[in-house]
């Protein structure tokens, strides 16, 4: 993107805060990149909407991506706390281009169904077990890229999500042990081309789900112990500011610890693994009559405590 596409998203963003910045103590990794430096690195937000330290400055040792970082465990960690507690030089943010926190992760897991409004908006029963179903890890992009229009649709909708990202390796965890396996949490879009999630290859959703750029992430992956309660957070979207969906985590069917039991009797959990948890109520499709992202919109999906994301639609 353009330096001055990228100035225009982040005066936007500073325009779009309902939670305003403030200096934080909190963890909020981010990988990045910048102009003076070769390859991503990792970092760390000095805040929501703050600039970022380079923690590969700070510690030439670290790795340089997030499923590296989060595989050592408490090794990395301990050090970037170590850096987020020093005297340590800031790039400003509008010198660096934020990355998704977590790419190419071994897996993509989502959730359907998953809050309760959501479920009243279809007037369709509570689920009483998980829906699940995933995204290709080639459809992450990060909190400020472009969202395309594929060809093959007419029907794209937004879906602002919490994301979990998963910090520690497991299969058959107990709920009361999922915590555990949680490094920590970020905002994500799911965006989802309807036409071929409930028309088109036989109903199965993954093909509507997961075209190249459709699941922004980040800006932040905020530690799980930066969160006071992932389960009530205010959650919402906009497109071209006007709000269109407007909720709480608090919303959710099952929650973090449930959705990780449920998942894992099937599947091994690896670092940077992440789970979408589903979307509350507002979205295109369900509007009469539908609403369908078009070229030029832009999308804010916002998470309290862990920021917003601004995709623009081409």
């Amino acid at each position: 993107m353009l330096v001055s596409g990228r100035r225009r998203l982040l005066t936007a963003l500073l325009q779009a805060q309902k939670w305003p910045f403030q200096p934080s103590r909190d963890m909020r990794l981010v990988q990045f990149q910048a102009p003076h430096l070769v390859g991503p690195h990792l970092g760390l937000e000095t805040g929501n909407g703050g600039g970022v330290i380079n923690l590969n400055a700070f510690d030439p040792t670290l790795p340089k991506t997030m499923t590296q970082f989060l595989e050592q465990g408490e090794a990395t960690l301990s050090v970037a706390r170590r850096a987020l507690a020093a005297q340590l030089p800031v790039l400003p943010r509008s010198e660096v281009t934020f990355l998704a926190p977590v790419t190419r992760p071994d897996k993509v897991v989502c959730v359907r169904m998953n809050y309760v409004d959501h479920c009243k908006e279809q007037n369709v029963p509570v689920p009483k077990e998980p829906f699940i179903f995933s995204k290709f890890a080639s459809s992450i992009v990060g909190p400020y890229d472009e969202v395309v229009l594929p060809p093959q649709s007419q029907e794209v909708d937004w879906e602002v999500e919490l994301a979990v990202v998963i910090g520690k390796k497991g299969k058959h965890i107990k709920a009361t042990d999922a915590m555990a396996h949680v490094a920590g949490f970020t905002v994500a879009h799911d965006v989802s081309a309807r036409d071929w999630q409930m028309r088109r290859n036989g109903k199965q959703w993954l093909l509507g789900k997961t075209f190249d750029t459709f699941c922004p992430l980040g800006p932040a992956l905020v530690t799980k112990d930066s969160v006071a309660d992932p389960h009530n957070l205010k959650i919402c979207c906009r497109v071209n500011g006007e709000v269109v969906q407007s909720s709480n985590t608090n919303q959710m069917v099952f929650k973090t610890e449930d959705l990780i039991a449920w998942v894992s009797q099937f599947v091994t959990f690896y670092p940077g693994d992440v789970i979408l948890t589903g979307t509350p109520p507002g979205v295109g499709v369900f509007r009469k009559p539908p609403v369908f992202l078009k070229k030029g919109d832009e999308v804010q999906c916002e998470i309290e405590e862990l920021g917003v994301i601004i995709n623009k639609v081409v």
